[in-house]
């Protein structure tokens, strides 16, 4: 089978492997479709896993099964995540599922940017069955959409309140759409591109904000009248993002980093300010079977969709082209497909 190597950010080799065998609790699945995540455009991230298999955003459907698979069948059309949980230790009683140690030990094998990948019973737990309704470039949009759903609940955003969403890629977009279907007051979103500012107003934001320099905070200031956001969700991974979020949350406001900083990366804050300001931060890091299935019914319900959100198709053949698109400022989600 063809699989999609990365060797260094940029050497990416479409590379012949063997398909994996079938153990008894494991099943096999054959790719239709993979996103790219916007994780996988970081080099500093992708760059100290390499190499690797890429992709975890992969639809497909059921090609074998082990003699002791009884959830699933041949033929079956599933969504699969990379990581899924025990259920069963401290963490995951405390619904924290990613810091369960099994969540972060199982994956798929070798990824989702190939012909086929391997399940094992474990990952099993979160792999849900798609509709007929959900098309192939709808149901990679399950994963990503799980994480925004986390990042949202644990934001604490109520009804009638305002969110500032830092960043207008894929996760940025998808972060206005529940926002505002989640009821927000005044949903503001801001980047350094006035296509992706104004593409953020046709989804639903009240406001799209172009960046240049340091001015976001004083912008911020003026469209909210001077009260700040409620929530912020700061989307690019530096610790210079996550201050501008700060200084542009109001009183008792949380503020939720969506993204990973580079692990040398440090940043200074005013406890003071936190303190008398009572501004939550809160990281939010992937997602869990309590979000994948939350995102299933919103991408069944038509809330999150391809029509909107991807904006490029690529055969495996060009999954450099893929990825080079997908670092392009004017693409959203970037998709490879599988041929049948």
């Amino acid at each position: 089978m063809q699989v999609a190597r990365l060797y260094d950010f940029g050497d990416i080799r479409v590379e012949q492997s063997a398909r994996p065998e079938v153990g008894p609790t494991d099943m096999l699945v054959r790719v239709s479709a993979c996103g790219i995540c916007s994780g996988d455009i970081m080099p500093w991230y992708i760059r100290r896993k390499a190499p690797l298999v890429l992709g975890h955003e992969p639809v497909g459907v059921v090609e074998e099964i082990g003699a002791e698979v009884s959830e699933f069948r041949r033929g079956d059309r599933v969504f699969v995540h990379h990581h899924a949980p025990c259920f069963d230790c401290a963490a995951c009683r405390r619904g924290e599922y990613v810091q369960c140690a099994t969540w972060r030990a199982t994956n798929i094998t070798p990824g989702g940017m190939a012909e086929y990948f391997l399940v094992s019973a474990a990952n099993q737990r979160d792999t849900l069955k798609l509709p007929d309704s959900v098309a192939d470039a709808d149901g990679v949009l399950v994963e990503p959409a799980a994480c925004v759903v986390k990042s949202l609940r644990r934001s604490g955003l109520k009804r009638g309140e305002s969110v500032l969403i830092i960043g207008l890629g894929i996760m940025g977009m998808m972060h206005v759409k529940l926002a505002r279907h989640l009821g927000a007051g005044t949903v503001i979103g801001a980047d350094l591109f006035e296509r992706r500012a104004n593409r953020a107003r046709e989804l639903g934001a009240d406001f799209g904000l172009v960046v240049a320099g340091d001015d976001l905070v004083e912008q911020v200031r003026e469209v909210t009248r001077g009260a700040m956001a409620d929530v912020v969700i700061v989307g690019p991974g530096s610790s210079r993002a996550i201050t501008t979020g700060i200084a542009a949350a109001g009183k008792g406001a949380t503020v939720v980093q969506f993204t990973a900083t580079p692990p040398d990366e440090e940043m200074l804050v005013k406890p003071h300010d936190l303190y008398f300001n009572e501004t939550r931060l809160v990281p939010s890091y992937s997602c869990g079977p309590d979000d994948t299935r939350e995102a299933l019914d919103l991408v069944r319900n038509g809330v999150i969709n391809a029509r909107e959100l991807v904006t490029h198709q690529f055969p495996l053949a060009q999954i450099n082209q893929a990825y080079e698109q997908a670092q392009k400022p004017e693409s959203l989600k970037v998709v490879v497909y599988f041929r049948a």
